[in-house]
């Protein structure tokens, strides 16, 4: 009884300084993500700025979902002005850059367009921005825990490996619902060119068959005027 008495005074301390350390451990290393869709008017091009830090790193994903041609001109630059990628009249695109302190800047162009607006879907993963965190200071957490013997380190290892995997999955599914969207206006579009189509060769047919139709009668008929 002794031996049960102490192990249940043990456990509620066990479960709280175990919950405590994931939420710890949890919060370390973490990425940040954010898509966006916007419309882009035709002959306009807008610009989107992201400030970031030093030994940080920005990927940004991009897509034209919908609009004539599917495609759009991309660039990003530099704090400092300096471009640092560009595209020209693609449909999609994926940039990583390593990152300085300062603000980023990443614009997309439909100027080469005057009549066609780009529906555009585009993604932000940001990695590495809790820098003024020290990655250390987990440890000061781990005091009296020996007796446990847990291996903290094995279990951050395996929460941010999961995390990481969580977050890839999410990124893929969002890729995906924006692929899907893409081809679905894709669809909707060659539907709606399939009916116009045949609508118009309907009216030429049977517009044909009536010119027929006339000429054959025609090809019958007695136009000798009967005189009496």
């Amino acid at each position: 009884m002794e031996v049960v008495r102490v192990l249940l005074c043990v456990l509620p301390v066990f479960v709280a300084l175990v919950s405590e350390r994931f939420a710890v451990l949890a919060a370390y290393s973490q990425s940040l993500d954010s898509d966006f869709t916007f419309t882009l008017p035709a002959g306009r091009k807008e610009c989107f700025y992201q400030t970031m830090k030093k030994d940080a790193s920005l990927e940004i994903e991009y897509q034209v979902l919908d609009g004539a041609g599917l495609d759009v001109d991309f660039f990003i630059s530099s704090p400092s002005g300096q471009v640092l990628f560009s595209d020209y009249r693609k449909s999609d695109g994926v940039h990583t850059v390593e990152t300085e302190d300062g603000d980023y800047m990443f614009c997309f162009d439909n100027t080469f367009s005057s009549v066609s607006e780009k529906l555009i879907f585009f993604e932000l993963i940001l990695d590495n921005m809790d820098t003024d965190e020290d990655p250390d200071d987990w440890k000061e957490y781990v005091q009296g825990t020996d007796m446990l013997d847990m291996k903290l380190e094995d279990i951050m290892d395996t929460i941010n490996n999961v995390k990481s995997r969580l977050g890839k999955s999410v990124q893929i599914q969002t890729l995906l619902r924006a692929f899907e969207a893409r081809d679905r206006n894709i669809q909707e579009s060659n539907f709606d060119r399939v009916n116009f189509w045949s609508v118009i060769n309907l009216i030429v047919m049977m517009l044909v068959s009536a010119v027929q139709v006339y000429l054959v009668r025609s090809l019958f008929e007695d136009k000798r005027k009967i005189r009496t």
